[in-house]
């Protein structure tokens, strides 16, 4: 049973004035990017809130079809593509 007190509002936010739309694909969501895309501010910033359990997470953006790292996420680990999926640590 899961206790709802351990759970973390995380957000997660890009730079990308002028994308077009940008998702969230994670090892929480099934690396499935349709499941969650991040809403544009008027500064020009993404974001998206996900509330997750304690735990190590991957993930990485989608930005107009193309998959790129979180630029303010230092932790990363090499994936079976050849390049690497930025580490969340909640």
């Amino acid at each position: 049973m899961t206790d709802k007190n351990h759970k973390r509002r995380i957000v997660f936010q890009l730079d990308a004035p002028q994308a077009g739309a940008i998702y969230l694909a994670a090892s929480f969501n099934d690396w499935d990017p349709a499941v969650r895309s991040l809403k544009r501010q008027k500064n020009g910033q993404w974001k998206t809130t996900v509330t997750l359990e304690p735990g190590t997470y991957e993930y990485r953006f989608v930005v107009d079809g193309n998959w790129q790292n979180d630029p303010q996420c230092a932790g990363r680990r090499v994936n079976d593509f050849g390049s690497e999926n930025c580490v969340l640590t909640v």
